[in-house]
């Protein structure tokens, strides 16, 4: 059964800074969906609201028809919803298996009072399974072994990624997660989300600035601009729409895309 992730009518001001005007999406489980716009439009606010960092002004946040608002990051996490980070927060000094292994411990130790200290035998084996299988999805099993610090942005990102798909979410919210990629990585990297998504009904919301990525993997974008949605429709039809040309796009973006 695939969750959609529903955002109505939500606003956020800081002091008389006006980050988020009213703006509202849908986004399916079971599909990536995008949502871009220039630097400074709102996005990461966006995903702070949903993941209970920011508390918006008005409007609602709405996981597979249960509402998240007043409910802690925490508790949004055992609901479901999973989400990365625009500047990553890996452990530096473990290996790339020990941090993919924390995403899923950290979800399934927190409805423990006594925490990491007492792990089932039936818990260790799903934690190592599911990270073993992440690992391997994102292509980085010969990197397992590896201390994170010594690895490049783009293996780091890759690193990143698993840690989530690892954990149990049934919606996940990716902020930038192809920065530091080249463009043979980021064409790999998209087939990553598709085949994640294919195979385990988890939907994406996707921030992303690049749109080669973007028109490979997202059916639906939304297009956030000064904190409004100025645009809503199929990637095809955002590349070649005026308004989304002169908001972000510009002439040249769209031809490369």
């Amino acid at each position: 059964m695939t969750v959609d992730l529903d955002i109505q009518q939500i606003t956020v001001r800081f002091g008389g800074i006006v980050a988020v005007n009213d703006a509202s999406l849908h986004a399916e489980g079971g599909t990536i969906t995008g949502l871009i716009g220039p630097n400074g439009a709102g996005k990461t606010t966006l995903f702070n609201v949903c993941s209970g960092r920011v508390r918006p002004t008005q409007g609602t946040v709405t996981l597979g028809g249960q509402k998240l608002d007043g409910h802690s990051s925490a508790n949004r996490a055992h609901r479901g919803l999973g989400r990365t980070f625009q500047r990553m927060e890996l452990f530096e000094n473990m290996t790339v298996r020990e941090n993919v292994r924390t995403g899923p411990e950290a979800l399934f130790s927190s409805n423990r009072f006594y925490g990491l200290f007492i792990c089932s035998r039936k818990e260790g084996r799903e934690i190592r399974d599911r990270a073993d299988e992440a690992i391997e999805r994102c292509g980085i099993t010969q990197l397992a072994s590896q201390t994170v610090g010594d690895l490049s942005t783009g293996q780091r990102r890759l690193v990143e990624l698993a840690r989530a798909m690892a954990t149990p979410f049934k919606f996940l919210l990716l902020d930038e997660p192809s920065s530091g990629l080249d463009h043979s990585e980021t064409g790999q990297f998209g087939q990553v989300l598709l085949d994640f998504v294919s195979d385990t009904g988890t939907g994406i919301l996707l921030i992303e600035h690049d749109m080669s990525l973007v028109a490979e993997v997202c059916a639906l974008i939304f297009v956030l601009d000064f904190g409004r949605m100025i645009y809503t429709g199929t990637t095809s039809d955002a590349l070649v729409s005026p308004v989304v040309k002169a908001a972000y796009l510009g002439e040249v973006a769209v031809a490369g895309a």
